[in-house]
């Protein structure tokens, strides 16, 4: 082989006893599936590895939720070795292979960007392209593992492991990062979070789910990139949205967002107004270790709810109108949009949320009846018990919409008062009248 890495035995690794196993990776926690496509690409003449986040959460004896296999064959050629391939990605191509019931991403070896005498990325190269900001927008620059090692983001990540001779290949000191439990990036942090912008929200998603501190240059490099995240497509901060906040971890996320002004820069939320967030992001951590279900939308629901009322007119005791409300919503979700896109879906689902809201809060027959029948009445109920308990509504009107769900309908309603409607009969009485006293007074007019 062309390239000297540096191969440790696994017994021999320097670990942290009490997160670690001696034996460092536990082989019933390796994806069979996984090692079918090492062995696959191996047979045809290609070598491949495990790498990146499974071969870190094995190292800290947690079970990954998926594999990744990196490989010296092009995605096409991977294509090739097995029947049931997908290809994708335009940054850069990687491919999907199908075992059965799992998908293994299948990356190819690759080596980081030419640099000019200034440390400036080049883009001398057909496969690679970059924005005049700096960001990398396409990187398909095919090398060997030693490049494709320094080419990845956080050294913790830039471990590669052999299933078949059980053995690791470590570039970065990964190894090291792990027993000392530091987060570091490779190379230059300032060019490296300004080679891509969402490696600030990468660090602190994975800091905040491995219980690890950013090693100081690292984390002394995001107060001078943060504002390019504002260069990233909405879309592709969606995207991250959901791996920081839906992965169980959240609350914990959004602590460390904060900590570096990325709460107010990314959602527009004062610190004064993140309590119904804060809330909503603890209950979904619940949900998820419960192995319920979670939706963005309710998320996005309690991240804007600040911005929502604040687009809202003083109400003097009174209910805005469904119109007014509709707006203010608008208004709030345009303001996320400029930074993290909503798709149509959820948007739909926070507006609804909050359109149930007021009648939540001013029962009457007509208006309990409606929301007890609403298909996001369940929604509209957990959101007004955060709301309760961020001390925003009294906890007596939570505790009665929760008997009312264990009561029958007319009981219910049997005991709230009904809203009259309109009487328009005396209105058409009163526009005849007006008539016929015009009537009389023209009579008079022309005697």
């Amino acid at each position: 082989m062309a390239y000297n890495p540096h191969i440790a035995p696994l017994d021999a690794l320097i670990l942290l006893p009490q997160r670690l196993a001696a034996t460092a990776i536990d082989a019933a926690c390796v994806s069979a599936n996984a090692i079918a496509v090492v062995r696959g690409l191996r047979t045809a003449g290609f070598d491949a590895y495990l790498v990146g986040g499974c071969v870190r959460d094995l190292l800290l004896g947690a079970t990954p939720k998926d594999f990744d296999v990196a490989t010296e064959a092009t995605p096409e050629q991977v294509r090739e070795v097995f029947p049931r391939v997908r290809l994708v990605g335009r940054r850069f191509r990687i491919a999907h292979v199908r075992m059965r019931r799992e998908v293994i991403e299948v990356s190819t070896f690759r080596r980081a960007l030419d640099e000019d005498a200034g440390g400036r990325a080049l883009n001398g190269h057909a496969g690679t392209r970059v924005s005049a900001q700096g960001i990398l927008l396409r990187d398909n620059v095919y090398g060997t593992i030693d490049e494709d090692a320094f080419r990845r983001d956080f050294t913790i990540n830039a471990l590669y492991y052999d299933p078949d001779r059980e053995v690791l290949l470590d570039y970065c000191d990964g190894r090291r990062d792990i027993a000392a439990r530091q987060l570091r990036l490779i190379g230059d942090p300032v060019r490296r979070f300004r080679e891509d912008p969402v490696r600030i929200l990468r660090a602190i998603r994975l800091a905040a789910k491995l219980d690890l501190a950013l090693h100081p240059q690292t984390e002394a490099a995001i107060a001078p990139t943060r504002e390019m995240l504002a260069e990233i497509p909405p879309a592709r901060l969606f995207d991250e949205f959901t791996k920081m906040f839906l992965g169980g971890h959240g609350a914990a996320t959004f602590e460390w967002l904060g900590r570096y002004g990325l709460v107010q820069a990314l959602f527009g939320l004062p610190k004064g107004g993140r309590a119904v967030a804060e809330l909503a992001l603890a209950n979904t951590d619940k949900r998820l270790a419960q192995d319920k279900p979670v939706t963005p939308g309710f998320l996005l629901a309690a991240f804007l709810w600040h911005a929502y009322c604040a687009h809202l007119p003083p109400g003097n005791g009174r209910q805005p109108n469904e119109d007014v409300r509709e707006q203010a919503a608008t208004a709030a979700l345009a303001g996320l949009r400029a930074n993290i896109a909503v798709p149509r879906r959820h948007s739909l689902f926070v507006r609804d949320v909050w359109r149930l809201q007021p009648g939540l809060e001013n029962r009457n027959a007509d208006s309990v009846a409606a929301a007890l029948g609403d298909r996001r009445f369940r929604a509209a109920y957990d959101f007004l018990l955060l709301r309760v308990a961020a001390g925003e509504v009294p906890a007596a009107l939570g505790d009665w919409w929760t008997e009312a769900q264990t009561m029958p309908l007319e009981d219910v309603v049997g005991q709230l008062p009904t809203v009259r409607a309109p009487r328009r009969r005396s209105r058409r009485r009163r526009r005849r009248s007006r008539t016929a006293a015009g009537a009389s007074e023209a009579a008079v007019a022309n005697v």
